[in-house]
């Protein structure tokens, strides 16, 4: 099997940097951008291969990826560190900082052990272009459903506009956040779990249990993405050492490349959601999804049967 090549790495890496954080599933791209181009780039690039490299150099995307995350919320995670290092010193949950830091834990527990358990299964058995279109397809009617629900149990948050007055955005956002109860944290992180089926986007399943549990789509994206940076790295990082395997030595440098683009790629994306979801939705995604499955599923299933 041949190595992925530096134009190949080049995409992948901006659609891996751009889709992982946008609500559209980076994985089920992954999936089927290759199989629709066809050629040596489905040869290359097909996860589901004995032995295929691409999906290593994938592992490593991710990994850029949350860089990106970590340099876009330095403050947030200095903050967040900070929080969880003197709750241990004095043994005691008192600001909000250190209750979000413990929240955050506990949130990505759940992930965490379904990664270790199910991801290689779920890859290697779903990670092909009808089920990733398929899964697309579902993940665009959830985020449909949950923005209709979200609008009819709406309701304003007072003290979004008084009591955090005072303070920065970001801090007034972490310190709503910190109000969840360690359950409803633990549910939202859970929701993480679906995006190993590819076509179900990590950050759009995050955001639908916030939504759910009433959070504002600002504080319902910024929760996604501070829980997404330790999920993302420790799953690459876990996975980071198969680099080294003898085949992928030929791969090394596209994927070097492939990577960093998809750290730059990701830092505009999360650049660009934070500001959208401050006054927009769930919705044109969702119908994208919709529209982008039904394609790819028609013509995986009526074009090249």
């Amino acid at each position: 099997m041949s190595a992925p090549t530096y134009p190949e790495m080049i995409v992948v890496g901006l659609l891996q940097g751009v889709s992982e954080l946008f609500p559209v599933s980076s994985l089920g791209h992954s999936v089927l951008l290759p199989a629709l181009l066809g050629g040596q780039w489905a040869a290359d690039l097909d996860m589901s291969a004995q032995g295929s490299a691409y999906l290593d150099t994938l592992v490593a995307m991710h990994v850029a990826t949350a860089a990106a995350l970590v340099i876009f919320f330095w403050r947030d995670w200095v903050r967040i560190v900070g929080g969880l290092l003197t709750s241990i010193r004095d043994r005691r949950i008192a600001t909000p900082d250190q209750r979000l830091a413990w929240l955050l834990v506990a949130a990505t527990i759940p992930v965490g052990i379904a990664g270790i358990a199910l991801d290689s299964v779920m890859r290697q058995y779903l990670g092909k272009p009808v089920p990733a279109a398929s899964f697309l397809v579902l993940n665009g009617v959830v985020l449909l459903v949950v923005e209709r629900l979200y609008r009819r149990q709406r309701h304003a948050d007072p003290e979004a506009t008084t009591v955090m007055a005072s303070v920065s955005t970001e801090v007034a956002s972490d310190v709503r956040l910190s109000r969840l109860g360690w359950w409803e944290a633990i549910g939202i992180g859970a929701c993480q779990i679906l995006a190993l089926l590819p076509g179900i986007s990590r950050s759009g399943a995050t955001m639908a249990g916030g939504l759910l549990r009433g959070l504002r789509h600002d504080d319902a994206a910024r929760f996604a993405f501070l829980l997404a940076t330790p999920a993302i790295a420790g799953a690459g990082l876990l996975k980071l050492p198969e680099l080294a395997r003898p085949e992928m030595h030929s791969a090394i440098g596209p994927t070097i490349v492939g990577s960093i683009v998809a750290g730059v790629g990701a830092y505009v994306s999360v650049r660009f959601l934070v500001r959208y979801f401050e006054t927009r939705t769930l919705t044109p995604f969702a119908v994208y999804c919709v529209l982008a499955g039904l394609g790819c599923l028609g013509y995986f299933t009526l074009v090249q049967s």
